[in-house]
């Protein structure tokens, strides 16, 4: 189905304004995939907050010209489905999971803070965990060198017969 030009300009002001809301972009061939294929890609996509959709490659390009996403023009060739998300890592994970139970969704390019991504790249940014993992890794580190000085200090304590040993403080 063709689009007017005022259709297509509406596309490309859409696009264009999550565009710029987002960190990253994800592009993925979806040739030979099911409705119900796309369907459950696009539920996990919202889901995560992806911003995820089929678009005419020129309606895209436009929408992407002047922003750091546009070092992906290149790669915008085919049937694509584009992935745009606020969070750094959202996109690449939600197509790039979707991609690993579904060999009919390829991989094909993406970008990164004004940076393009091949499909590796694409794929070690979905390795990378979400924002709340990493929090409480860091969390867990911060806190483990304070529970090793509490037990060292309570053994200390305990074996100069200090009586019962100190309960560690919960951190």
């Amino acid at each position: 189905m063709s689009l007017n030009r005022n259709e297509k300009a509406a596309v490309v002001s859409d696009v264009s304004a999550q565009v710029a809301r987002s960190q990253t972009l994800a592009l993925a061939e979806y040739r030979g995939l099911t409705v119900a294929h796309l369907d459950a890609l696009r539920k996990q996509a919202r889901e995560r907050g992806v911003y995820l959709h089929v678009l005419k490659n020129t309606l895209a390009r436009r929408a992407v010209a002047g922003t750091p996403f546009e070092v992906a023009q290149e790669a915008m060739v085919g049937p694509l489905i584009y992935g745009f998300s606020e969070d750094a890592v959202a996109a690449a994970k939600v197509i790039a999971d979707f991609a690993k139970g579904n060999d009919k969704l390829v991989i094909k390019a993406g970008a990164y803070a004004g940076k393009p991504l091949n499909a590796d790249g694409v794929k070690a940014l979905a390795a990378i965990p979400a924002r709340e993992v990493l929090i409480a890794q860091v969390a867990g580190l911060l806190k483990s060198p304070i529970q090793r000085l509490a037990g060292v200090l309570a053994a200390v304590a305990e074996k100069k017969g200090g009586g019962a040993p100190a309960e560690a403080p919960a951190a």
